[in-house]
């Protein structure tokens, strides 16, 4: 007796030809697509974020990206790994503007107050002058793409189009200047 081999399908993968319709104009497809991914995307933020409300917030905007970018999702490949990049994008991107208007909650860092207090004790200030040597001792470009995106706060996408770079090249360089100073002064 011989059993019957079924092929396990992936509850997503009504997904693919949803969006896949959805790209020919198929209306009814496109609004069941939305209306099939928006408890995906809900489930998904939930246990992620500090505010219950900001996941309604977040999901509109997954929803609007999901929308003007559906165009460039690829029939044929699953769908639901293109979701989640951009679930993971929109989480951040609204998360990063959340904390950056958080204005009571930054230190600037030009005041001398910080080299004081937070940043090393005064009996240790050798401490402090061994990092400014290590940084001064690193060639300029590399120097600059560190201080913009580890001292400053700014993203390797900012960086790289600041200094007319590859965000790749920008995030390798910001890496291996963090593994070279980890070592240095270790």
């Amino acid at each position: 007796m011989t059993k019957s081999l079924t092929k396990k399908i992936s509850p997503y993968a009504k997904w693919d030809e949803l969006a896949a319709k959805a790209q020919t104009g198929d209306k009814k497809a496109y609004r069941k697509l939305l209306e099939d991914i928006t408890p995906f995307i809900r489930k998904s933020l939930i246990g992620t974020l500090a505010n219950a409300d900001w996941v309604d917030d977040i999901t509109q905007n997954i929803l609007i990206s999901v929308h003007k970018s559906l165009a460039t999702y690829s029939p044929g490949r699953p769908f639901k790994p293109w979701l989640s990049a951009i679930i993971n994008f929109r989480q951040k991107d609204y998360l990063r503007k959340h904390y950056s208007r958080r204005k009571d909650k930054h230190i600037p860092f030009e005041e001398e107050v910080l080299d004081k207090e937070y940043v090393t004790n005064p009996t240790h200030a050798g401490e402090y002058k061994d990092i400014k040597e290590a940084l001064a001792a690193l060639p300029d470009k590399q120097r600059e793409i560190f201080e913009l995106i580890k001292i400053q706060g700014f993203t390797a996408k900012e960086v790289a189009k600041k200094l007319d770079m590859n965000a790749s090249a920008v995030k390798v360089s910001a890496h291996r200047t963090m593994t070279k100073l980890k070592s240095e002064l270790g």
